[in-house]
This record gives C-alpha cells, structure tokens and sequence, in this order.
C-alpha cells in the first residue's frame, strides 16, 4: 500500500470529509445510523444527514470530533467512526442485546462504522483505519474500544451494508478481541487500552 496517514475529522477539511463520502452508499447515511431518531436512518431527510455529519465531524474546530480521515499519499481515502460510546443513542435504544453489552463499563468508545472511497478499495485500508482507532483511542484516553463486526459464514461474503461496520478479522488483526457473538454472524469485539507514555 502506499503511505497511510490519518488525522481526527475535526482537523482534516470538510472538504476531505466530503471527498470520502461522496461516493457510494455512505453518501446517503453520512454516519447517521446510530444516531437519527426513529426506526431507520431512512426516517431522516438527506440535509438533515447532512448537515449533522457537518457538525458531528466539526472541521475546523478543536474538537470534539465523531470519527478519522484516512489519507493514502494525502489524498482522502477512508473514513472511520470512533466516539464514545454514550454518542450512540441508538446503541441503547433498540432491543438486541449485543447493543447494551455491559453498559455499566465506563470508558468505552465504540468504532462504528467503516468507508473506503471508491479508487482505494480492496487495498487493505480498513486494516489501517482500525489499527488508527487504537492509536485514537490512547490519545483521547478511551479506556476500551468496542466493535459490532460481522463475521460471515465460510465461503459466504457480505453486502456493502453490513461490511460498513467492519470485518471481525479486521478488527482482530488491530488487536480486538471478540467478547460476544450474540447472534448466527454479529461478533462484539473489544481492545482494552493502555494509557499512552510520553
């Protein structure tokens, strides 16, 4: 691959956050999933997606921020999402349990979902954007961080629907962990952090 950077959202441009997501699916749900109100991210209009990844991702601003840009030879290529895990009020207003896991547990910050711009994919980027989370996730002083990948069956592939929360093996060669398969393909997966030493 060529060289890989990575910088917070709110520190890239809207421009560069715009460029990732123009393409493809996540040009419709901008990251809004866990967080619209109602039963899907569908009950939201286009602008109002919009306009709340513009505020969420806070370009510009110093901070906070809802996810990363990943650039290959500085050129905006990736995306991921990464806050803390209370930011999700979906994640605890839905009934499967995998979404309330241990909700007691203080520190966690949950990694979301995933995009590849269209050029860069089947490269390996989402490799690098979980391993940047890990390196977030210290600098923000995240205590744990927490996927909801998919795990297919053998021989069986995904939709880009459900790759865009990640790949269990993605996540585990960052070291993840899985703690939980709570149903026939949905793994939660989790690293625990170690404060980051000057």
């Amino acid at each position: 691959m060529a060289a890989f950077t990575w910088l917070p959202a709110n520190e890239a441009s809207a421009a560069d956050v715009e460029a990732v997501f123009a393409t493809g699916g996540a040009r419709k749900c901008r990251c809004q999933a866990l967080k619209v109100p109602g039963w899907i991210w569908r009950d939201s209009t286009q602008e109002e997606r919009e306009s709340s990844l513009r505020e969420q991702t806070a370009c510009g601003t110093p901070g906070p921020t809802s996810g990363l840009i990943g650039y290959v030879d500085d050129e905006p290529a990736g995306w991921v999402a990464v806050e803390p895990r209370e930011d999700y009020p979906r994640l605890w207003s839905r009934k499967q349990a995998w979404m309330r896991m241990d909700p007691e547990l203080e520190g966690v910050w949950s990694v979301t979902c995933f995009v590849v711009r269209k050029g860069h994919r089947r490269v390996g980027l989402t490799y690098e954007l979980a391993d940047a989370t890990v390196a977030y996730g210290r600098q923000v002083g995240a205590r744990v961080l927490e996927g909801y990948p998919i795990e297919p069956a053998p021989g069986k592939t995904v939709i880009w629907d459900e790759a865009s929360v990640g790949l269990v093996q993605v996540f585990v060669e960052a070291g993840y962990e899985v703690v939980a398969s709570p149903t026939l393909r949905r793994r939660v997966v989790r690293r625990v952090l170690e404060p980051e030493r000057d």
